[in-house]
């Protein structure tokens, strides 16, 4: 590893845009002086954060450790952590970090981190990374052999993760992988995570109005009333099942979120379904997001302009509290299927947000861009 004469510690933080860009940002505020902290020997560090595509037309793990050290080399950075939140696999498994002693180089996915604390994760991860680059191993002094994994505490705090096989002519000399059901579901958690779906209610700001209006007009009708009196709960739960679903449904095939992979091999398949598994989630969240809050706004309406006597003549049930919420949840699923209708109005942009396979178009088209100019 090279130093510089004034015995400081370049290290750079190449991030993906959006998401994994943010968590360096935030990582870079305080990673020197905890890596001073923790190397001892008065070693400094200096920490920079470099936000690009760098993982644009490609998601094979020895081609963006190329990418890596070239970027490296060009801009003369002893140390550089690329991070991302795209899955990447490696020999049939989701990789979670390529290390490279040599060059001085670690790339980190995101997703296999999960989707709790992940910022104090992805910290520890890195922190461990550079710290095992800057140590004796680094600069060619001797130290274990080259199997002998050098981020133990990395690997016990984020079980299920385990070093995985690296290929001779890789360069990349060190991997850890996620494997097994535990490895799917942590894979799959942390891209819903790094989708984050709540960014996608504020995209359904038209579906939101029409399920709005077609709420307010359903609270006062007393047919309504009379449905949502004698509807069991089995039923209600249906209802509101079959709507969100049918919004779900609407907004994955209105913006074309769907991922088709032009590939055959089993390890791009195997990405399709990841793609599009976190999609459904990422939506179904922001839908079960926007049904919650349309039961609140349709309970505080109902409170204000329903008259317990006109409830009570139609429906021959006193207003009570039960039939307020009843009401409120019927009325939510109705107009939740008015929202999936009103959709078809949105900008594509906001939800094609949750789709992974739409970003890296993004990305590629920045990176057209950035050549271009």
């Amino acid at each position: 590893m090279r130093v510089s004469s004034q015995g400081v510690t370049v290290v750079a933080l190449l991030a993906d845009p959006d998401a994994p860009t943010e968590i360096a940002q935030r990582m870079a505020q305080i990673l020197s002086t905890r890596l001073a902290d923790k190397s001892g020997q008065g070693r400094r560090f200096d920490v920079e954060v470099v936000s690009e595509p760098f993982t644009a037309g490609t998601e094979d793990p020895p081609t963006l450790m190329r990418r890596i050290m070239d970027r490296g080399r060009a801009e003369n950075w002893d140390i550089v952590v690329a991070l991302t939140d795209l899955p990447l696999h490696s020999h049939g498994r989701k990789l979670v970090m390529d290390v490279s002693h040599e060059h001085g180089l670690a790339l980190l996915s995101l997703p296999p981190l999960g989707g709790l604390r992940l910022q104090t994760r992805a910290r520890r991860a890195v922190e461990e990374a550079v710290l095992g680059l800057a140590g004796p191993r680094a600069t060619g002094a001797e130290g274990p052999p080259q199997s002998e994994p050098l981020l133990g505490p990395f690997v016990s705090r984020l079980a299920p993760v385990h070093p995985g096989p690296v290929d001779e002519e890789e360069t990349a000399d060190l991997r850890y992988v996620v494997s097994g059901p535990r490895g799917y579901l942590r894979v799959l958690v942390g891209m819903v995570r790094a989708n984050r779906p709540w960014r996608l209610v504020p995209g359904l700001s038209k579906a939101l109005a029409a399920a709005l209006a077609t709420g307010a007009v359903a609270t006062v009708n007393s047919t309504i009333w009379g449905l949502a009196e004698y509807l069991s709960a089995p039923r209600l739960v249906i209802a509101m099942v079959g709507s969100v679903g049918l919004m779900v449904g609407w907004l994955i095939v209105d913006a074309q979120l769907w991922h088709r992979s032009t590939e055959v091999s089993p390890e791009a398949r195997q990405r399709a379904r990841l793609y599009n598994a976190s999609t459904v989630m990422t939506v179904g969240i922001g839908v079960l997001v926007c049904y919650g809050g349309l039961i609140v706004i349709n309970l505080v309406w109902a409170l204000f302009i329903i008259n317990g006597q006109v409830f009570a003549s139609v429906t021959r049930t006193p207003l009570h509290a039960a039939e307020y919420l009843t009401l409120s949840w019927f009325v939510a699923s109705v107009a939740t299927v008015g929202g999936a209708l009103g959709s078809g109005l949105e900008s594509d942009e906001a939800i094609r947000a949750a789709a992974y396979s739409k970003r890296e178009q993004e990305r590629r088209h920045m990176l057209q861009d950035d050549h271009g100019d």
